[in-house]
């Protein structure tokens, strides 16, 4: 059937959202279109995958990946960073994944509060204080530190040299086994290149393309799982 048959892969996909009020948010611009690629070609590969997306994101489509691979998909909906710290934790302790493709957009700051009710919008002036956020990916090693961690990094107008460095950086505080790092300009001028940078610092492949980038990123799975259980 394909490579990944057995395997367990948990991917995280779109966008997160931080509420105002009982109407209105902060969000970003992910739509989780390359989640769901991933997820799609993980399952035509024999991986049951457990897929926790953002409220408002794309989904994977039933009709494409057809009966049989949809009874090994799960699909997990959240809205804030503190839904997503949840539902990753309670998977990553219910159950051993063989891999995780972290590549949901998560809101590094929120508000610091929010009202039940819609704020009105005859106010001038509305002032929003935003915290940080807990980072979800650093909880993923400590549950599971077996499990192979593909992270991602998105950065804006950086040279290829730069958006390696704050690849790297990014593995390297969060141990993950790989970053996928791509360029926000790039991608909205259709030009999506991903560089997949491993534990060394050196990009060990790159890919153009949703659908190039996601089987890259499975290949890349797929071998180092194979030699794990090797």
């Amino acid at each position: 059937m394909g490579d990944l048959v057995g395997k367990k892969i948990l991917i995280t996909s779109g966008p997160t959202r931080g509420p105002l009020d009982a109407v209105r948010y902060i969000t970003n611009k992910s739509t989780g279109r390359l989640g769901v690629v991933m997820a799609t070609q993980a399952l035509s590969r024999g991986a049951s995958v457990t897929f926790v997306y953002g409220k408002g994101s794309l989904t994977p489509d039933p009709e494409v990946i057809g009966a049989e691979s949809f009874s090994r998909l799960r699909l997990l909906q959240v809205e804030t960073v503190d839904e997503l710290m949840e539902a990753i934790k309670e998977q990553l302790r219910r159950e051993r994944y063989d891999a995780v493709l972290h590549s949901m957009a998560v809101l590094d700051y929120v508000p610091e509060r929010y009202a039940d009710e819609k704020t009105r919008s005859g106010k001038e002036e509305w002032w929003i204080r935003l915290v940080r956020t807990p980072k979800v990916v650093k909880v993923i090693k400590e549950l599971q530190p077996e499990t192979i961690l593909v992270g991602f990094k998105l950065e804006v107008d950086k040279t290829r040299h730069e958006l390696i460095e704050a690849a790297h950086r990014s593995l390297t505080n969060n141990k993950a086994d790989l970053v996928l790092a791509n360029d926000l300009r790039e991608i909205e001028q259709g030009h999506h290149v991903g560089y997949m940078v491993n534990q060394a610092g050196d990009v060990e492949d790159m890919a153009e393309g949703k659908q190039e980038i996601a089987r890259m990123l499975l290949d890349a799975v797929a071998e180092r799982t194979r030699s794990d259980s090797g």
